[in-house]
């Protein structure tokens, strides 16, 4: 999910990436693979200090990229944060260790709500950290005066709108995320199996590409509180801080985010243990750190992530946990699904039209 790295972070990448490769001998390490700026630096040096460890984060934006890195060969990470649907992938290549539920006393913190994923029943390799919706973020003062719909889809899709809008949207350069909004505005489930409705948001998304200003993942957080684009297709956690950027840097108009109406993707972001890993001991003592309230608050206090953990609440500032973009209420929730894994042969026929979509 989803914020653009700093040239610090890109330096942290890379020792991370060159500690992997050559460890130094006896040493304490936690090699964790997670999304960009996912976890707080003074988390980070809390479990450090308390673990007489270190910490190693290697950085994804998103789960399609990490998916390949592992499937080229990419070994020594103890620790993912993958989505739901890749989990369910990582599981059928038999790639996640099982969990010892004895080492996680703190797994009682969870909601409720969290506690059996469709993904993985009962918790038996994964734990949840985080939540995000994919939704629209926008220059709330530019569409204001332009007159424009936020709470559809129809704003990123239609060309009556996006007439306006000329050269000043993106949407992310995922497949599975960008199908999946333009099926929810066509009224369709994101695990919708008929190649002819999914032929249909290809030719949605081919009638809107030409006034999109690009396809990006990262980016369009800092352009979006610059005032560069003033419409974003992408995660709540990252229109949250392009949010704050705006108000931080007093710019003269208000960024704002929301769910479209005919519904969009909820991400559950979980802690699981790769088969490759070598410190499993680490891992565990670092999820069970990680299920502390104050420490799972975290997330959602730095980059304004949903959160799956009850004890977590009560230290989340009220301006994030009272958001509805970020903690969608009951009625919004009705509407959201997460993205599933597919059959090979509806894998290979959106890559397919994937293909089609980036290279016309």
């Amino acid at each position: 999910m989803k914020i653009w790295p700093s040239l610090r972070r890109w330096a942290r990448r890379l020792a991370a990436l060159a500690a992997l490769a050559a460890p130094a001998h006896g040493e304490d390490v936690l090699y964790l693979y997670i999304w960009n700026s996912y976890l707080s630096e003074d988390t980070v040096r809390r479990f450090e200090s308390q673990c007489r460890c270190r910490v190693n984060q290697d950085y994804y934006s998103d789960n399609e990229e990490m998916l390949a890195k592992l499937d080229a060969g990419a070994t020594g990470y103890d620790l993912l944060v993958p989505t739901g649907y890749a989990v369910e992938t990582l599981l059928r290549k038999n790639a996640l260790r099982p969990l010892d539920r004895t080492k996680l006393p703190k797994l009682a913190n969870l909601k409720s709500d969290f506690r059996e994923p469709w993904y993985d029943p009962g918790l038996r390799y994964t734990v949840p950290y985080a939540t995000t919706v994919t939704l629209l973020g926008y220059n709330a003062t530019r569409l204001a005066q332009l007159g424009l719909p936020t709470d559809s889809w129809a704003l990123i899709f239609e060309p009556r709108h996006l007439e306006k809008l000329k050269g000043r949207v993106t949407v992310l350069n995922s497949q599975r995320e960008l199908m999946a909004a333009a099926m929810k505005y066509l009224g369709h489930s994101v695990q919708e199996t008929d190649p002819a409705r999914w032929d249909e948001a290809k030719r949605l998304i081919l009638r809107a590409k030409p006034y999109w200003a690009t396809f990006s993942n990262s980016t369009y957080i800092k352009d979006l509180a610059l005032g560069n684009i003033w419409v974003a297709h992408g995660y709540s956690s990252d229109m949250y801080r392009a949010q704050q950027d705006a108000l931080e840097a007093g710019r003269p108009f208000a960024i704002d985010f929301r769910t479209p109406k005919e519904g969009a993707v909820l991400a559950v972001d979980s802690f699981v243990l790769h088969q490759g890993g070598r410190r499993p001991d680490l891992a565990h003592r670092f999820i069970d750190f990680m299920l502390d309230g104050a420490n799972a608050a975290d997330v959602s206090n730095l980059i304004g992530a949903g959160n799956p953990n009850a004890a977590a609440m009560p230290h989340i500032r009220p301006e994030i946990a009272g958001h509805r973009g970020i903690f969608p209420p009951p009625e919004e929730l009705r509407r959201l699904e997460m993205l599933r894994d597919f059959d090979p042969k509806t894998r290979r026929l959106l890559s397919r039209m994937w293909t089609e979509i980036k290279v016309r």
